[in-house]
């Protein structure tokens, strides 16, 4: 039965369809059948996958609302390796037709189990806000991957996202929990990644990923060629990282699921200072 994570952060531009596209592609060339979930109406994740979202038909709007099956809708990266359940500017109106629709926060968890066994992870890419379409995510999954920078405004975004993940695990999703925490766009030479690095390891320990995504060319070419930087340039600083990512997230996964996270305010506070 498939593992389900979310790739989520509030805050924008923080590597999440980049950690994502990567991460299944990583996953895929260690064997494993990964199906890739686009929840963003820019379709980047589906686009960076190689899929092309224009035209795309069915996606993921009709499956939210009951029009399609995944199993119809998905379609095979033959670069990448696995499967997309793609998204494009449709899905942008589903935010206003879901509020009306009976388990509303729900239509992705119940759309996804026809195909549970039929992948070992489902990567969700949510879009950077929270509404119907990111609670869907977070209702789908049982996991949440962080991707977030070593800088101070995404210490902010931690402590929001947090307390969102809370919530969403006493209200809606109670299997819900925080798997960890992946340090991305990483430069070792700026002296307050480094700190902050260091602060995140002390105070979340194993919820911080060992892997670290550097600061890379390579990642940021690879969308204009419709590939993950994993496959577009295995060699590259970037893709070998995210290969060790994935390898980690095959670890962790065979390992216990561990307790929900608590409130990290303590933690952040401390290293504002």
């Amino acid at each position: 039965m498939a593992s389900v994570f979310c790739v989520a952060n509030q805050k924008g531009g923080v590597g999440k369809t980049t950690t994502c596209v990567n991460l299944a592609a990583g996953l895929a060339q260690v064997g494993k059948r990964v199906l890739l979930v686009d929840l963003d109406p820019q379709g980047n994740a589906t686009m960076g996958s190689g899929v092309d979202k224009r035209g795309l038909q069915p996606s993921v709007y009709q499956v939210l609302l009951g029009m399609s099956s995944v199993a119809e809708a998905r379609r095979h990266s033959d670069n990448a390796g696995y499967d997309v359940l793609g998204a494009n500017r449709e899905l942008a109106g589903a935010e206003v037709e879901l509020v009306d629709q009976e388990r509303r926060e729900h239509r992705l968890k119940d759309a996804l189990h026809a195909v549970r066994h039929d992948y070992d992870f489902v990567l969700i890419d949510s879009p950077p806000a929270l509404g119907l379409l990111t609670l869907n995510g977070l209702c789908a999954a049982q996991g949440v991957i962080v991707p977030m920078q070593c800088e101070y405004f995404a210490l902010e975004g931690l402590t929001d996202l947090v307390n969102t993940v809370r919530q969403v695990h006493a209200r809606l999703n109670p299997d819900l929990t925080l798997i960890g925490l992946l340090r991305v766009m990483f430069d070792p030479r700026i002296t307050l990644q480094q700190q902050v690095s260091e602060q995140l390891k002390t105070h979340f320990g194993s919820k911080v990923f060992n892997a670290v995504i550097p600061r890379n060319v390579r990642l940021a070419e690879a969308p204009s060629y419709g590939q993950p930087g994993v496959v577009f340039d295995r060699s590259s600083r970037g893709a070998q990282a995210y290969v060790e990512f994935a390898q980690e997230m095959v670890q962790r996964v065979s390992a216990p699921i561990p307790t929900p996270a608590s409130a990290p305010s303590p933690a952040t506070a401390e290293i504002r200072r």
